[in-house]
């Protein structure tokens, strides 16, 4: 792979040390010595380091995924956290892409630069936008990224997302010109190629419609968002330790593997000896648990081996199960409970191809089944609500190690008898939000002030 080296050399920065690469922003002058593609790459690697590093860990944490057992790790899983426990990603999403993305597009434009290339560029930018708003509430967005701002502005979570969806439109347009494709080799997502890009844009739009509860919205753009799996946005690896995925570095290269494990509660859903149990007589999660998890020094960690986390296992940002998924949930949120039942069941027929057929079942499911009796609704919910929390709950299991289920968690945190039933580790709360990065209230004095607590709900979860 072309970009394996330029990989390692982030890794080193970005996941052992924690440090972060910013040597492009000293002098915001030097980088237009460099072609605008090497600078792309690195903006793509830097995205792929926030979406499925160390953030999807703590969102895991945070919603019940994975529990911490020893040093930083047992502390967020008590909720021990402090603000400096959040600078790594806070510098993942403002310097890595967000900073880098500026560089990267001026220098684009004055190389002459247009279409596609650009629109790769504001894709990523919002992503990294969304990301950081999801879990921080009001961020800086408009004053953001640029050296000689030093204080940059906080806007209300509700703006940033009507400007992440303005900034998602601007890439569509950008990327429909089919003009100004990176050269070969430097986009290690999709290879310049721009349909592909613009699906992932439409889904992204339909991500952060979700966030804000807009079902409407979420499914007019996830109807025409990521339309198969090779369609998926995901992180590329390798076969070596150097480019690997980076849940396999964590829990089989790092010295830091036995910080964490599996939670007992996420196993549950998928073991066929718990009260938890999503089999039934049209359902077998066998293959689907063997896929997802494995047993390590006596706990339970993800499949490393040849399952979900396996050394060269591509680690999902946004892909076409959770395309799928937003189109099911947002299908039944509009009251359309047959649509919403077809996209379910076109899901599950999507995930009978992707596991063992030997230990592996998902029927097709009737809406008698989620009526009250039915295997589906044996506690007495309304159909729709019986719906609602399988699609919930096929969520929870299929975004495992990304994001969104810290965004769902939220979401539903009032909705009581659909929700994921997520007990908090300590107390009677659950997490809401990350705290401000202690470097960014240190440098900035335009922090909200006073700043929220980590039990806080961001505006639109209110």
């Amino acid at each position: 792979m072309k970009f394996k080296h330029i990989f390692l050399l982030f890794i080193l920065f970005s996941i052992s040390c924690e440090k972060s690469i910013d040597e492009l922003n000293d002098n915001p002058n030097s980088p237009t010595s460099a072609n605008y593609d090497l600078i792309l790459t690195g903006v793509q690697i830097g995205n792929a380091v926030l979406q499925s590093g160390e953030m999807v860990r703590k969102t895991g944490i945070f919603s019940g995924q994975y529990t911490g057992i020893d040093r930083a790790h047992l502390q967020y899983s008590t909720y021990s956290v402090a603000s400096s426990s959040f600078n790594s990603q806070w510098n993942e999403a403002y310097v890595d892409v967000i900073s880098n993305s500026r560089v990267a597009e001026s220098v684009a434009i004055e190389q002459g630069v247009d279409g596609v290339g650009i629109g790769i560029i504001k894709l990523l930018r919002a992503m990294a936008f969304g990301t950081a708003t999801s879990v921080w509430g009001d961020i800086p967005y408009d004053e953001a990224g640029y050296p000689e701002i030093e204080n940059p502005s906080f806007e209300a979570q509700t703006n940033v997302y009507q400007k992440i969806q303005t900034l998602l439109d601007e890439a569509i347009v950008d990327l429909s010109k089919g003009t100004g494709r990176p050269p070969n080799g430097s986009d290690i997502h999709f290879n310049g190629s721009p349909d592909e890009w613009i699906a992932v844009a439409n889904s992204l739009k339909a991500r952060y419609y979700m966030h804000t509860k807009d079902y409407s919205n979420a499914n007019t753009y996830s109807k025409i968002g990521i339309n198969s799996n090779a369609g998926s946005l995901v992180v590329p690896h390798g076969t070596s330790n150097n480019d690997a995925n980076l849940t396999y570095q964590f829990f089989e290269i790092g010295v830091r593997g036995s910080d964490l494990k599996v939670s007992d509660f996420m196993i549950s859903f998928l073991d066929s000896s718990s009260t938890n149990y999503r089999g039934n007589s049209k359902t077998n999660e066998t293959g689907r648990s063997s896929f997802m998890f494995t047993s390590s020094g006596g706990v339970i960690i993800p499949n490393t081996f040849d399952g979900i986390s396996a050394i060269d296992g591509s680690a999902p940002i946004i892909n076409y199960a959770e395309n799928l998924l937003m189109l099911a949930e947002s299908h039944l949120r509009m009251g359309e409970t047959s649509t919403a039942l077809d996209v379910l069941n076109n899901y599950r027929a999507f995930l009978s191809t992707q596991f063992s057929s030997s230990n592996s079942q998902y029927d097709s499911y009737f809406l008698s089944d989620f009526e009250n009796g039915g295997i589906e609704n044996l506690d007495g919910l309304s159909t729709n609500n019986a719906l609602l929390r399988e699609i919930l709950e096929e969520r929870y299991i299929s975004l495992f190690n990304t994001t969104e289920n810290f965004s769902d968690t939220r979401r539903t945190y009032n909705e009581t008898a659909v929700k994921v039933q997520i007990a908090p580790n300590t107390g009677s709360e659950l997490p809401q939000r990350f705290l401000y990065a202690q470097t960014e209230v240190d440098r900035n004095s335009n922090v909200p002030s006073p700043i929220p607590g980590f039990f806080e709900p961001t505006p639109v979860n209110q």
